[in-house]
């Protein structure tokens, strides 16, 4: 056995960098925002609207890529600060996790990063989603 092990690539690495994860995410939001099951909800709508898409597809791409092993360091707000007042329901999220599914889908990203990426944002699951009463 070597001494030398070449180390694992990054999820950062294997996801093909910055240039890839934003061209993904670039279509991620396009597609959530335009997401008529998510812009149901009032307050997500509202938000879709006074935020600028390019100001929210440059933290979601930092996010990704600081939380995959990235240089990058996230500056946004928290989980929980950008998202309690939306009021997000758990079918919401599912509508979420569908719009991701279909993007990841779109570019072909192999199903191992698939599911890394994946359970990166399922990890955010308790500051987003509202608890049911």
């Amino acid at each position: 056995m070597s001494t030398k092990q070449k180390a694992q690539p990054t999820l950062y690495e294997r996801l093909g960098g910055v240039y890839s994860i934003a061209t993904v995410i670039d279509d991620l939001i396009d597609r959530v925002m335009a997401d008529p099951r998510l812009n149901a909800n009032p307050a997500v709508d509202e938000a879709h609207h006074k935020v600028s898409p390019a100001g929210f597809k440059y933290l979601v791409t930092e996010m990704l890529c600081w939380a995959s092993g990235g240089p990058q360091k996230y500056s946004g707000r928290s989980m929980v600060d950008s998202h309690r007042h939306l009021n997000i329901t758990p079918q919401e999220w599912e509508a979420f996790m569908d719009d991701l599914q279909q993007t990841l889908a779109k570019f072909k990203v192999p199903a191992a990063e698939q599911a890394e990426v994946r359970a990166i944002v399922q990890s955010t699951y308790s500051d987003i989603v509202i608890a049911k009463a």
